[in-house]
């Protein structure tokens, strides 16, 4: 074992699986970092030194090494499974820390848990910092986009070192400072939970095309390498040409026919749907995205359901037509999945006090990140023209954007549900959008029968006050002090 040398290392990384071993690559491949690595078990930091000789690692085997090896003020990201695990490497780094030190958490934690944990570091004057990566084990080893939150004195130092390693679009490095505590795990949630929504919306295409047209899986692919030429240019529409190209080696049919249809999930999705829930905001594209994998995953319920009746699809007539149509609504729903993130990352910043300048979060997702696309650039733009933007679809671009789709968007929703194929994202999305520009919604008669069961009072549209009608008795209306 390499003898770990004393203010050697400007960062460390503590976890050396997939993740943190290529996130210690790329440090180290950055001009002006040495970096510093451990795991709890030594073997797998022997390992990562012995596959990759070209890395300049300092390596330990404790904590108090690790350490002893970093320069001050001491820097080390955590890539461990959140958890129980991720609580044991921080008390075991705040023995071994001092005041001033660094514990940057780099894992899929869940926001409230890093607001507990950074109130309880800081208490030992050390910084705790939350920050969100995505870009997966590529993203980590290339330049994945990182939202950081945690203190203005750590990101002084935490700062330079991330944007030497985060993906760079426009001579941009792909990392901002979010905010404070639990804000740039917050961040990362939204992010994961659009994710959910945009591959969702690109399988419902997928499902629409294959069923409405009859195409294989390769002739699909051809239609999203397309689509991925123009505004619609993003990863995922990227890999989901390469995923269904792929043939299976041992049964020549195409993969995606080979693979079980049952998507997993790793919580995150949830996470947003029950954090905007709690916040009031309607993350409906999101919601159903997480609810088709939930639907996905329950094959008892799926086979007892199999005989169900259906109508009878009939054969699409205009095929380009067709597929035109579902290029535009999963634009138009694409949008809304976005409007939906950016409203739930607004009441977040108002609910726990963090100023979070929404372009630039736009900004940083350009690169390195899973829903990289090229529409970002118009969110950044949409924010910077009117920083109060009350919902992004109202931006002028993306009402375009919208105007345009409309009619096709309607009419696609109306043709997955005559051929019986589900499209929960697509028809959500919608009736969300359609909500937002009604006149007048069904709300009012809800809060009416929440008066006449229990007495929850209303409001009206022609005078101030709070009323209440007397529904047991004469049926007249009195004015209420107090809302239940």
């Amino acid at each position: 074992m390499a003898e770990a040398t004393q203010t050697q290392a400007n960062i460390g990384v503590v976890g050396m699986a997939v993740m943190g071993s290529n996130l210690a690559r790329n440090l180290a491949s950055r001009e002006g970092n040495t970096v510093a690595i451990f795991n709890r078990s030594y073997e797998k930091t022997q390992t990562v030194l012995d596959e990759h000789p070209e890395a300049e690692f300092i390596p330990a085997s404790s904590y108090e090494e690790f350490a002893a090896s970093l320069t001050k003020p001491r820097t080390a990201i955590i890539m461990v499974q959140a958890g129980k695990g991720t609580d044991a490497v921080i008390d075991a780094l705040t023995e071994v820390f001092e005041p001033g030190d660094i514990i940057v958490d780099g894992g899929n934690a869940l926001f409230t848990d890093t607001i507990r944990r950074e109130k309880a570091v800081r208490e030992t004057g050390i910084n705790f910092v939350g920050a969100g990566i995505s870009g997966g084990e590529e993203g980590a080893l290339l330049g994945p986009s990182i939202m950081p939150g945690g203190s203005a004195e750590a990101w002084e130092t935490l700062g330079p070192i991330l944007k030497s390693i985060a993906a760079v679009v426009d001579g941009e490095p792909c990392v901002t400072h979010v905010g404070t505590d639990g804000a740039g795990h917050f961040v990362k949630m939204i992010h994961n939970g659009i994710e959910y929504a945009d591959m969702q919306l690109i399988g419902e295409a997928y499902d629409l095309i294959r069923r409405g047209t009859g195409k294989t899986p390769a002739e699909i692919a051809e239609i999203f390498a397309e689509w991925n030429k123009g505004e619609l240019e993003s990863y995922l529409i990227e890999i989901t040409a390469e995923v269904l190209r792929q043939v299976d080696a041992e049964t020549g049919k195409p993969l995606v026919d080979v693979i079980l249809d049952q998507a997993g999930s790793k919580g995150t999705g949830v996470w947003t749907v029950q954090t905007s829930l709690d916040l009031g905001i309607p993350v409906s594209g999101i919601a159903e995205a997480v609810f088709a994998r939930s639907v996905s995953s329950k094959p008892a319920q799926r086979a007892a359901a199999a005989a169900l009746p259906g109508p009878t699809a009939n054969p699409v007539e205009d095929v380009d037509g067709f597929i035109e149509g579902v290029r535009l609504a999963l634009y138009a729903s694409k949008v809304i999945a976005y409007s939906q993130g950016f409203d739930a990352i607004v009441a977040g910043a108002e609910q726990y006090g963090w100023d979070i300048k929404k372009g630039e979060i736009a900004k940083i997702w350009r690169g390195g990140c899973i829903i990289r696309a090229r529409f970002l650039n118009r969110i950044t733009e949409a924010y910077a023209e009117n920083p109060g933007l009350v919902s992004l679809v109202t931006a002028p671009f993306f009402t375009d954007v919208v105007a345009t789709a409309q009619e096709s968007w309607r009419n696609v929703v109306a043709d997955a549900a005559h051929a019986g194929i589900p499209a929960p994202v697509f028809a959500s999305s919608l009736a969300y959008y359609d909500s937002l520009r009604a006149d007048r919604l069904p709300a009012a008669l809800t809060q009416g029968q929440r008066d006449f069961f229990g007495a929850h009072t209303y409001k009206r549209v022609d005078k101030e006050g709070t009323f209440h009608t007397l529904w047991s008795g004469d049926r007249s209306e009195i004015e209420s002090v107090d809302s239940h």
